[in-house]
Parts: C-alpha cells; sequence; structure tokens
C-alpha cells in the first residue's frame, strides 16, 4: 500500500439531542448559515452549492446522503497560491447513543504542504461543532 500523505480532521462530539434534530441543523440552509457560513445548500445529490464568508467561498457538491445518517459533501477551495487550494470531502455520521447522538465530522483530502490549511480546519471544525451544538439547543 502507498502512503500519498494525504491527511484527515476529524472530530467527535457527543450532543445531548436525538439524530433528526441533528440532521436539521445540518441540511437547512438557514440553520447551516447559524453554526457555519452563508450557503445555497440543498440535499439531492449533486446539488452545488456555495458557503461563503469575509475571506471568499468554498465550491461544494452533495456526494451522499443518508438522510438522519450521513451527508457527505466535496469542500473545494480555490486559490491562486497551491499551498492554499482545497480539494477535500466533509462527511458527518450520526450516531444515536443513549444520552443523544454521536456526530463525527470527518475531513479528508489535505496534502502534507497544507498545514496551515490542516491546522485551521482543526481548530475550526472544533468551534463550528461547538455553534452547531448551540445552534440545535435553541430548535424546538
Amino acid at each position: 500500500m502507498t502512503d500519498t500523505g494525504v491527511r484527515s480532521v476529524t472530530v467527535e462530539r457527543e450532543m445531548p439531542y436525538p439524530p433528526a434534530k441533528l440532521w436539521r441543523a445540518l441540511t437547512q440552509p438557514h440553520l447551516i448559515e447559524e453554526w457555519l457560513m452563508k450557503n445555497d445548500f440543498g440535499l439531492d445529490p449533486g446539488h452545488r452549492f456555495q458557503l461563503r464568508g469575509d475571506w471568499g467561498h468554498v465550491d461544494c457538491e452533495i456526494l451522499d446522503v443518508d438522510p438522519g445518517r450521513t451527508l457527505s459533501y466535496s469542500w473545494n477551495h480555490a486559490h491562486d497560491d497551491p499551498a492554499y487550494r482545497l480539494e477535500s470531502v466533509v462527511t458527518f455520521t450520526l450516531v444515536p447513543t443513549g444520552a443523544g447522538t454521536l456526530l463525527r465530522m470527518e475531513q479528508v483530502g489535505f496534502r502534507p504542504d497544507q498545514k496551515q490549511a490542516f491546522g485551521g480546519a482543526k481548530s475550526g471544525w472544533r468551534i463550528h461543532l461547538e455553534n452547531l451544538e448551540k445552534a440545535v439547543a435553541r430548535l424546538d
């Protein structure tokens, strides 16, 4: 087996909410904006959307949907400098637990020369998932 050097960021967080509630926050555009970024999200496989911030945008495409369980989309950030160009895949997995739901987020596709993007994703996803939990807490 060849080591391609591609790295991933994985964050797991148990939340005291049922999977259906988390699924809403992961898939409804106005809720995604609360915890992640402005967007034109759509849930159909193949749907292309953007996540937009003050710094620019990320181009995404829905790759896989298993309602209430798994959501996967490409996460591509174009940049003039190849060291900042990122082509990756983000996957959210929801697993029911006795106390609520274990949410697992994995972003795969960081090259060895992308230390800044990798470090930013490691800290950024932890913050985003904290914000996700706060957004879910406000849902009925």
